[in-house]
């Protein structure tokens, strides 16, 4: 879901930034930041990179098709238009 190392980078930060009595409680306190951080992060309606890479290539894939369909299409309707013409 999320990176766990970019939230340990987040957390880091965080820490380094706390007044130098907070930063005695070190290594729990890191923990408890990335612990919030999980858990404000995961509410969020967010995809992972993978998955939206995934539906980027679907989107184009997609895309493709219809482009295909949208040309042939237009071929049969000329086909179409063509035959009416000569029977006219």
């Amino acid at each position: 879901m999320l990176d766990p190392k970019k939230l340990e980078e987040i957390a880091k930060q965080i820490q380094s930034n706390m007044p130098a009595g907070l930063k005695n409680m070190g290594e729990e306190a890191e923990k408890r930041i990335r612990t919030v951080l999980q858990a404000q992060l995961g509410k969020l309606d967010v995809v992972t990179r993978e998955e939206f890479d995934v539906q980027t290539k679907v989107l184009l894939r997609t895309r493709e098709k219809l482009n295909e369909m949208e040309t042939r299409l237009a071929q049969l309707e000329q086909q179409l238009a063509d035959g009416r013409s000569e029977q006219e």
